[in-house]
């Protein structure tokens, strides 16, 4: 069986300026290319297309994730590429995958086997340097905290509350709690401090939802860093920091354009996390395919409990989008282990582990039709070892709830294997939707979190120490309280222990710290034991990824 990077670096990739004119008409000069197959779209032209009507946005989400795997941006190439197929002109956009995860437990993240964003490689490993563009913006603001402290405090900084970390685009644990500063007077005040992985910041949020230049010089502006020792805030415009910031930013914030194995346009641009932060692709990327398109896939990380829900209640809400239809993917083998099956036994057939396992789908699919208001298909990423019985089993279970069921073959056939998958979803796109979102602006940041604990993970209850409780009430009495909140926890389970599989209810929901992004607008509910700078495993993926002699990138899943 060939690799995920065999089969990419085997592919007939189509020269990215013409292919972009060729399928939107794109301008040549409204294109900064990359070397062949990946170039930046002008935010002058994105700003031209304002005026043109919107396709449909189709969001793609997943049950809770699995050591089994899904495979949602799989599908998600793989849909639009079947799209295309049926003859509708369709765009896919994706986040950038953080290098991070990709050298320690995915070994890659452009999708598999015959539904891939290309050239996967450059995908995976830098790109053209979005990320390292923010590492930078987010340092900046670092580094001019800690000179103006040097150089004499001017704005009273409480050297004990400030809230600004640092950032890397690598998982590295040894960094989370640190002292900064030693060395004599020379280097400044000892203090202590962290970092947090490049996907957290702030300024990864606030890129992914600025909608110009501008807004994001803006948002950049209102960063909340720290307070006084009378607990007045300190913004980043206090340090004249934002101008610098966008400067780092500008070439960055344009979209940036590739295409699928099919030669098919995607937009790959912005990489939050879901489960540390909102987890969606840039709104600029989104709002500009839905103008050249007439359907846009699009997706949302991790499980519909994080990703679905921040991009209905953070994304959908800050920018006005609106997607017309979910898909909802599963693997049978993953649903087997959210019904207590392992992982070493997930190809055996297991009506009993799949009928228990069902009970994720089942409270995702509630989720997206009750609480966000969406109509929704289930697409089961087929794979070899599914058996006709559990196809059938899992086909009833959801038609009993009013869900049709597609099995999708795109891992292995690309978009002809999900041709069945894309009419049904054209279908759906047509059929009336009203999106609703979780709570109302109006609403505390406590009502907020005890709407989304409550109805969509089924916990019985939120529950905080005094301090995160008094934090709480201080930003609301400060006017941050019609903010949307952004909880982080773990992706693996609706509760805040990653072991509790399928579907777990009566739990409580512990917020332990809570962060202000004062510049992306929303307040961060850190839960449970996540981590916003994650660490390696035992054996990370980076011991497989090496460059051969001809220069090839190998290992790459």
């Amino acid at each position: 069986m060939r690799s995920d990077i065999d089969i990419a670096q085997a592919a007939t990739l189509r020269r990215i300026i013409p292919l972009a004119h060729a399928r939107c008409a794109i301008p040549d000069e409204h294109l900064a290319p990359y070397g062949h197959y990946k170039a930046k779209l002008s935010l002058a032209y994105a700003a031209s297309l304002r005026d043109r009507p919107d396709g449909k946005l189709i969001l793609v989400t997943a049950i809770s994730p699995t050591p089994a795997g899904e495979g949602k941006t799989t599908t998600t190439v793989g849909l639009g590429d079947a799209l295309n197929r049926i003859g509708r002109n369709a765009i896919v956009c994706l986040r950038e995958p953080c290098i991070g995860p990709v050298f320690g437990l995915k070994g890659g993240a452009a999708g598999g086997g015959m539904a891939q964003v290309v050239p996967m490689e450059d995908i995976n490993l830098h790109f053209t340097g979005d990320f390292a563009a923010i590492a930078l913006a987010h340092n900046l603001l670092a580094a001019l905290i800690d000179n103006h402290i040097h150089h004499g405090n001017e704005l009273g900084f409480d050297v004990r509350r400030i809230t600004w970390k640092r950032v890397l685009d690598m998982n590295d644990r040894a960094l989370r709690d640190i002292t900064i500063g030693l060395g004599g007077t020379a280097n400044g005040f000892p203090r202590e401090d962290g970092f947090d992985i490049v996907v957290a910041s702030e300024v990864m949020a606030i890129f992914c939802l600025a909608t110009s230049l501008a807004d994001l010089k803006q948002r950049c502006a209102r960063i909340v860093v720290g307070y006084t020792a009378e607990q007045a805030p300190i913004h980043a415009s206090d340090l004249q920091a934002q101008g610098a910031m966008a400067a780092l930013l500008r070439d960055a914030l344009a979209p940036n354009l590739v295409q699928t194995l099919e030669n098919n346009l995607a937009f790959i641009h912005g990489g939050p996390f879901a489960n540390i932060a909102h987890g969606c692709n840039s709104v600029l990327a989104t709002a500009t395919a839905l103008k050249l398109a007439d359907y846009v896939v699009t997706e949302a990380g991790f499980g519909a409990d994080l990703g679905a829900e921040k991009f209905v209640d953070i994304k959908c809400r800050k920018s006005g989008l609106r997607p017309s239809a979910v898909v909802m993917v599963a693997t049978i083998r993953a649903l087997k282990y959210h019904g207590g099956a392992e992982v070493k036994d997930a190809a055996i057939e297991n009506l009993d582990a799949l009928r228990k396992g069902l009970v994720n789908l089942e409270r995702h699919l509630h989720n997206v039709r009750e609480h966000y208001g969406l109509p929704c298909i289930v697409a089961i990423n087929h794979r070899t070892e599914d058996t006709p019985a559990e196809v059938e089993l899992l086909t009833r279970s959801a038609s009993a709830h009013g869900v049709q069921v597609v099995l999708a073959r795109h891992w292995a056939e690309g978009g002809a294997g999900a041709t069945d998958l894309a009419h049904a979803v054209v279908a759906l796109c047509d059929a009336p939707s009203t999106m609703r979102f979780v709570y109302a602006d109006t609403d505390t940041l406590w009502q907020k979190v005890s709407a989304i604990a409550t109805k969509v993970y089924g916990a019985s209850e939120v529950t905080a120490d005094a301090k995160v409780l008094a934090r709480i009430d201080a930003l609301q009495e400060q006017g941050y309280g019609h903010y949307p909140v952004c909880i982080a926890k773990t992706q693996y389970s609706f509760s805040t222990d990653p072991k509790l599989r399928g579907a777990p209810s009566h739990h409580a929901l512990n917020i332990r710290e809570v962060r202000l992004a004062a510049g992306a607008e929303f307040v961060v509910m850190v839960c449970g034991d996540v981590m916003t700078m994650p660490g390696l495993p035992k054996a990370p993926s980076a011991q497989a990824i090496d460059v051969d002699a001809d220069g090839r990138i190998v290992g790459l899943f």
